[in-house]
């Protein structure tokens, strides 16, 4: 067993540190302000791409590299997270109003608390403690302490439409995963346009990213641990996601693009064509790429020429 012995450096140390591996700080001063607000190791995340292929645990960078090359790809991939926060958001209260429409009609305004519309293996005693424990806590949402008040008679678990806005995305996500009957998933399906199988894939993998992007990790370059279903029957004017691509600057090496971020652009866009159509979005996503250049887009799994696909046409981006 290897015991960690590292110190903790101080800003100077670090600086001069990343100014000994060969990285150009042009102004300390400036760097250190950075450092002091982002943090060595949150920033050296963004270093990595930046290292001689070989150099091992020494880290040496690229010849010419700079400081603000690394801060620039940090600026890019948070501004990255900020467009699919927004993008996610829509996707997730689309849910939240499909599922209170669907079961609420169908199961009554407390219908949930059947556990029988829900599969066997759903921790359907979880959801229910869930509630009754935001329903009992010191501060509680305005909506919920109006019902208690109005309705002492009524289960303490709030009616649907409110216990879905006290669930995160990812609770929300294993709630749809687990629906039993197919007439609840089939207005859902109808809705958004794809089969249930490959739905609950969906969702789970975006409150996933949802999470990241909302703790701040890196989202460029990064291959999540959740494989979104691949549609057997996509739609007309869908989209190819190859399941290998290779990395121009080492072509030895490949990436999954269905693994990356891409897949879940394509997924993002798809559905909001369905919940948001005329947002934006897509135009917004591809002004960001386009004003980063230099930033390695094969590392997100995006494909050659992937702005002609028809999905993307279809989204308002023109082909450059």
């Amino acid at each position: 067993m290897v015991a960690f012995k590292k110190h903790a450096l101080s800003l100077d140390e670090q600086i001069h540190t990343l100014s000994a591996r060969g990285l150009v700080v042009t102004d300390p001063v400036r760097a250190k302000h950075y450092l002091k607000n982002i943090s060595y190791f949150r920033l050296s995340a963004y270093t990595r791409p930046f290292y001689i292929p070989g150099s091992g645990d020494e880290h040496r960078f690229i010849s010419g590299t700079s400081f603000d090359d690394v801060l620039r790809l940090y600026i890019f991939d948070r501004e990255l997270r900020l467009l699919l926060l927004d993008a996610i958001e829509r996707i997730e209260v689309a849910l939240r109003a499909q599922l209170t429409q669907v079961l609420a009609t169908r199961h009554g305004p407390h219908g949930y608390l059947d556990s029988n519309i829900f599969k066997s293996h759903y921790n359907h005693q979880w959801l229910i403690s869930e509630l009754k424990s935001k329903s009992e806590r010191r501060e509680i949402e305005a909506f919920l302490k109006s019902y208690q008040q109005k309705y002492p008679d009524s289960p303490v678990q709030p009616p649907l439409w409110m216990a879905l806005e006290l669930l995160s995305f990812k609770q929300i996500s294993e709630l749809f995963a687990n629906l039993r009957f197919p007439e609840d998933q089939k207005p859902l399906t109808k809705h958004f346009g794809f089969q249930f199988t490959v739905l609950k894939t969906w969702f789970h993998s975006l409150s996933d990213l949802r999470n990241h992007c909302a703790h701040h990790s890196r989202v460029w370059n990064r291959e999540f641990g959740t494989s979104p279903v691949w549609p057997r029957k996509a739609p007309k004017n869908w989209i190819y996601v190859p399941e290998k691509i290779a990395v121009h600057s080492s072509p030895a090496q490949t990436i999954n693009p269905r693994r990356r971020l891409y897949y879940q652009l394509v997924i993002i866009e798809t559905l909001l064509s369905k919940v948001s159509p005329g947002s934006g979005w897509a135009t917004r996503l591809n002004g960001l790429i386009s004003r980063n250049p230099a930033i390695s887009r094969v590392h997100m799994g995006f494909p050659d020429n992937w702005e002609e696909e028809p999905l993307w046409i279809l989204a308002g981006i023109q082909s450059k």
